[in-house]
């Protein structure tokens, strides 16, 4: 089947953010005598703002919280980040990410982001890539995270693109196992290229125009 459209997430493909997540929540877990590493930061990625909360009250041993206190905890949170975002300028994406992007739509290719993060527009801005994407799929308009498929059907819908017809592209397992789920086939780059479910594995974020360019 034809791929027409690819689906990109966006943390740990398009943008490093990943210490900045860290470094926020460690903020929470550390007012709250949570005890918390990188490696359960691990567990975060591609995870929800409110279900990642969740991960990391496993080691909680306070007193019940309520849903408002949690989603107090999850803003809190998300405030710590947003700043920590501030300090990202268009160096923070590279020239190989921008050169690939543009040579797929200049191929036709339509293009969209399918992140799980509710700063994924801001955070697009900041780098100066607002512009590169057809169409945005982020966590303002899906209720459902990864390994769900929701977010990667949402940006395929919005494309005006079947979901056959749509290459994932993804740096973790629940994101590969989402786009499957979906119906669409996957890349994997990163930590993913490990995933024995994906249809093609990236070394590099170029290799993307090689694939293509063999379909």
């Amino acid at each position: 089947m034809e791929i027409k459209a690819v689906i990109f997430d966006l943390d740990g493909v398009i943008v490093f953010t990943d210490q900045f997540h860290y470094q926020a929540w460690k903020k929470i877990a550390d007012e709250m005598g949570i005890y918390f590493d990188e490696k359960i930061n691990n567990r975060l990625r591609g995870v929800s703002r409110m279900d990642s909360l969740e991960i990391i009250l496993e080691r909680y041993e306070g007193s019940l919280l309520s849903q408002e206190k949690k989603e107090e905890l999850a803003e809190q949170k998300n405030g710590f980040y947003r700043e920590l975002l501030k300090t990202m300028t268009p160096a923070d994406v590279s020239d190989e990410v921008r050169d690939t992007l543009a040579a797929l739509r200049q191929r036709g290719y339509k293009t969209a982001l399918g992140s799980s993060s509710r700063n994924a527009k801001f955070i697009l801005e900041r780098v100066g890539l607002l512009e590169a994407f057809d169409e945005i799929s982020d966590g303002t308009n899906i209720t459902k995270s990864k390994p769900d498929p929701e977010v990667f059907l949402k940006a395929a819908e919005f494309l005006g693109e079947k979901p056959e017809h749509c290459l994932v592209v993804e740096d973790a397992e629940a994101g590969i196992e989402a786009g499957i789920a979906g119906g669409m086939r996957t890349a994997a780059i990163g930590e993913a290229v490990s995933c024995e479910k994906a249809d093609y594995k990236l070394r590099q974020f170029s290799d993307l125009l090689e694939i293509l360019h063999e379909k």
